[in-house]
């Protein structure tokens, strides 16, 4: 595992409180396609080059179809993607890339047409962890796949 620096290594108890807050926020009511598509879009705003690869691999194994993944960077302009899944992209960006004056109320109003209170609040959670794990990556610099064996990933069978 080639790094910069290797977090899991320096403060291993805060990767570990990081990666509980991962796992609670996996079994929130989202559904999990949903989920990949925000962390993928997060991870390549961000350019983070480990978790995009990581997350292309987890949608895969959890059954996403290939062009989906390659149409995340044009999800605007796309026919694959339901209105719900374009308002969750266009939240993921709005708080990815926080602007001057926030999220705008055309924005809320789109995400509170397609989620509920409580779904807003775990689609929110779900960004700001993504966030959080690809500024940590993109810090270290971990090679992408360096840890494919540990989470099962090379099952993907990406190379």
């Amino acid at each position: 595992m080639t790094a910069r620096v290797n977090h899991f290594k320096t403060v291993p108890t805060l990767v570990k409180t990081m990666s509980d807050l991962s796992m609670n926020v996996s079994n929130v009511s989202l559904e999990t396609s949903l989920k990949h598509l925000v962390d993928l879009r997060a991870s390549q705003l961000n350019q983070c080059a480990f978790c995009v690869d990581m997350h292309v691999k987890e949608a895969k194994l959890h059954g996403e179809r290939e062009l989906r993944l390659h149409h995340v960077a044009i999800w605007r302009e796309s026919p694959l993607f339901t209105a719900k899944e374009k308002a969750a992209l266009a939240l993921t960006e709005a708080l990815t890339r926080l602007g001057d004056h926030g999220i705008d109320e055309a924005l809320y109003n789109e995400i509170r047409a397609h989620f509920s209170e409580v779904e807003t609040s775990e689609l929110t959670f779900c960004i700001a962890v993504i966030n959080t794990w690809n500024r940590l990556m993109v810090l270290s610099q971990m090679t992408p796949g360096a840890l494919d064996s540990a989470y099962g990933l090379d099952r993907a069978d990406l190379r």
